[in-house]
């Protein structure tokens, strides 16, 4: 197989699957190095493909998501409860951004998009050297989550206000 046909299996393999596929993964199916798999993402990126890179993997992104930005608050002993319930009702937490006075914006890919990502996610948190980002901002942090429709994000905004996760400028960007 020569790098051409290589990189076409990647991206149909990425189309495939919301699962994020490690660049450990990819090397292995197709017998060749780490450092070729990154080239060759690189090359399918200058393609014009969307690929994000996250800290489990490669995700090829699906553009036909809407994305609505909100802004949270709450103990670290809810943190799994927070992202069960975007996960549950259908939502994607993209990423997890604080805003600090000095640093300016600090964002962080998360593409927790399962109860089984959750739990991934926090054993990271767990076994790890780091805290999660929303303590150097005191708890509160922003999410970006992604959904099918409207509807969906609405019932997630829902129950998370329900909850009391949300901060009350919960709403900050509406973006198709």
């Amino acid at each position: 197989m020569n790098g051409t046909q290589r990189r076409q299996e990647i991206l149909h393999l990425l189309s495939i699957t919301s699962l994020p596929l490690s660049g450990t993964y990819l090397a292995e199916n197709f017998s060749v190095s780490r450092q070729v798999i990154v080239t060759d993402i690189a090359l399918i990126r200058a393609e014009g493909h969307e690929i994000i890179s996250t800290n489990r993997g490669y995700l090829l992104h699906a553009p036909l998501r809407i994305t609505r930005v909100i802004k949270s608050f709450h103990s670290d002993d809810e943190i799994a409860d927070e992202l069960y319930t975007i996960v549950d009702y259908g939502g994607i937490a993209e990423d997890v951004s604080v805003r600090h006075r000095v640093y300016g914006e600090l964002r962080a890919p998360l593409h927790v998009s399962s109860r089984r990502d959750v739990e991934k996610f926090l054993e990271e948190i767990r076994s790890g050297k780091s805290a999660p980002l929303k303590e150097i901002t005191s708890g509160y942090h922003y999410h970006t989550i992604s959904a099918a429709s409207e509807e969906i994000l609405d019932q997630i905004v829902h129950a998370l206000d329900l909850k009391g996760y949300l901060c009350p400028a919960r709403r900050i960007s509406d973006n198709s």
